[in-house]
């Protein structure tokens, strides 16, 4: 009898340790970079770019109560939320920016586009996850759209960092 329960336990265990799964690898991520992570100040303009999600476009504009435009925008959150002041047009700011590659982004840096056939004619706050929080004419407002947009994508021009 002794035996019978002492083979009923061994199998019991045995199966028990077929059954258990064996640990789930990390994700691998999708963006790679030598580059540190962000730092306090870009998490802070991050937050700041969400906060303004749906503030009006307006042509020009540096606040967001009359509206802001896209270097508007970007002057206005890197002021506020980082203390770093940037201004002029979305050329004048791609100027001043430190050159990375598209795959070295970190949250907080801006990604520059040719949208009207003018080099640096639009910027965004890049957010992550292929992401960026911008202020496009045609919408009307400020709104997240994704890098790898067609749309975006055939006009992206470079990245820039005012970090590091």
């Amino acid at each position: 009898m002794r035996v019978h329960l002492l083979i009923a336990c061994t199998v019991s265990l045995l199966l028990a340790a077929c059954a258990s799964q064996p640990p789930v690898p990390a994700r691998p991520t999708q963006e790679h970079s030598d580059r540190p992570a962000g730092s306090e100040k870009a998490h802070d303009v991050v937050i700041f770019a969400l906060g303004l999600i749906d503030t009006g476009y307006r042509f020009g504009g540096k606040n967001p109560e009359a509206g802001l435009d896209c270097s508007g925008m970007v002057s206005y959150i890197y002021g506020r939320a980082a203390g770093i002041k940037v201004s002029g047009s979305a050329a004048d700011i791609a100027r001043r920016g430190r050159p990375i590659e598209r795959g070295g982004l970190r949250p907080g840096d801006l990604v520059f586009f040719n949208t009207r056939n003018a080099p640096f004619s639009h910027v965004g706050i890049y957010i992550g996850d292929k992401r960026f929080v911008h202020a496009p004419s045609g919408s009307g407002r400020i709104r997240i759209d994704d890098l790898d947009a067609r749309y975006y994508a055939q006009r992206f021009e470079t990245a820039r960092t005012l970090f590091d």
